[in-house]
């Protein structure tokens, strides 16, 4: 039950459920289920400059504790999802000190995670978490009952496509409202 799963960063983009935020998709590296996060527009940009490797000018927060951390000698081991209440998560990130100590520090998940992209440190929940939690990734063709997207109404179309945006599959939507647009243009 409470087996560690590792998971990578999948995917950042704009929350349809909750404008203004972004969602955050993890995915476990061995059966490719998705756990999405809802996060803030500052914790997302800190994760995408990370992720992209650009340079700011000026250190963020994140660049700030990832010095700090290494001026003292201590590493980012892991972070940790450990738990979902009431629809948040809780985090947890493991540091070595020199010592050999290992120190565990609660933490937002979107603070962790962008600690950890910077560090090239592994990110973790546990089973029970994915349970609660996690959507199996589909791809847009299993999710088609015709087969095709020509064989669909427009009607059904739109319909469709409301379900893959309520599942924030943003690329499937995008495909759909793609097809939308070329079918009404013809």
């Amino acid at each position: 039950m409470n087996e560690k799963r590792e998971l990578l960063v999948a995917a950042l983009s704009l929350s349809e459920s909750q404008p203004g935020n972004y969602a955050l998709i993890l995915e476990e590296t061995e059966t490719r289920r998705r756990i999405p996060i809802i996060i803030g527009a500052a914790e997302a940009q800190a994760i995408a400059v990370a992720m992209e490797q650009m340079q700011p000018l000026r250190p963020l927060t994140h660049d700030l504790f990832k010095s700090t951390l290494e001026g003292l000698g201590a590493t980012l081991q892991e972070v940790m999802i450990h738990a979902m209440t009431d629809g948040i998560f809780y985090s947890e990130i493991k540091l070595l000190r020199p010592g050999g100590e290992i120190l565990a520090l609660d933490a937002r998940p979107s603070d962790a995670i962008a600690l950890a992209v910077r560090m090239q440190a592994p990110i973790y929940t546990y089973e029970h978490v994915i349970g609660e939690v996690a959507i199996w990734v589909e791809t847009l063709q299993t999710r088609l009952k015709k087969g095709s997207l020509a064989a669909y109404t427009l009607e059904e179309l739109e319909e469709l496509l409301q379900k893959v945006i309520a599942k924030e599959d943003f690329e499937s939507a995008l495909r759909i409202r793609d097809y939308i647009e070329k079918r009404r243009g013809e």
